[in-house]
């Protein structure tokens, strides 16, 4: 199967939607900027960005939400004329990569004394819900206590498999598995900063692996981020890019 962004489930609902945009919306965490979004289908005329800045910003004041986010068209670099607008006005501009894997074709990963990853259950979900809090906590309180209700959310969903991997028995890293028919994709990918360059990250991802192998395994990365390379070394291939921009108003 060919996959594509549209392949990449989105933490949100629609809540409007018209030839030139989709409206993201998601009230039960109304902090997390990619739940809450206008993306683009086709790219907008300076005046029709403007535009969808507008009702975007008043909608989410009266959501006492402080951001404005878009998303553009994927696999297309963002016009100059509107490049030029969104740096006058502070946005951030920048861009996410899709990646895939066949599962065998991950690299071997050594099995390791110490080092375990489980399904989370009944039983070790509080230490995931505080291994993720004590993640969350550097973007604010309450980013960190909305997140915890989503978690728990998730948990409860039959199409999400939460992950927590241990290092001596303590928590070091957690991801977020969401299922679908074709793929398993990894989401919220985590390692406790204490608990990194041990392999973690590369034992949840082989525990994916083993776990999915009957599926294609999928993920987004931050361009401009650095676990974006480990995926290349891995072997996951690169299918693509899209473009967004951000503020955070105060």
């Amino acid at each position: 199967m060919q996959i594509t962004f549209d392949n990449i489930f989105i933490h949100s609902h629609v809540a409007a939607e018209n030839s030139l945009y989709k409206h993201y919306h998601f009230p039960e965490m109304l902090s997390r900027y990619d739940s809450n979004f206008i993306e683009f289908k086709t790219f907008p005329t300076l005046e029709e960005l403007k535009e969808a800045e507008g009702f975007l910003r008043d909608f989410h004041r009266k959501k006492g939400q402080k951001h404005v986010k878009f998303k553009f068209p994927v696999n297309e670099k963002v016009p100059s004329k509107l490049v030029n607008y969104l740096n006058q006005k502070n946005y951030d501009i920048g861009f996410i990569e899709l990646y895939a894997i066949e599962p065998n074709q991950f690299p071997y990963v050594m099995d390791h004394p110490h080092a375990e990853v489980q399904i989370v259950t009944e039983q070790n979900l509080k230490a995931f819900l505080a291994l993720q809090y004590q993640q969350d906590i550097v973007f604010g309180s309450n980013f960190a206590n909305q997140k915890v209700e989503l978690n728990k959310m998730i948990f409860e969903d039959p199409n999400f498999m939460q992950l927590l991997a241990l290092y001596k028995g303590t928590p070091a890293g957690a991801v977020d598995v969401i299922i679908s028919e074709d793929t398993a994709e990894i989401d919220n990918l985590g390692v406790d900063e204490a608990f990194q360059r041990k392999g973690i990250g590369s034992r949840i991802q082989k525990f994916v692996m083993d776990t999915f192998h009957d599926k294609t395994v999928i993920l987004v990365a931050d361009g401009q981020d650095t676990p974006k390379e480990m995926y290349r070394r891995q072997n996951y291939q690169y299918l693509g890019c899209q473009y967004y921009s951000q503020k955070v108003e105060g």
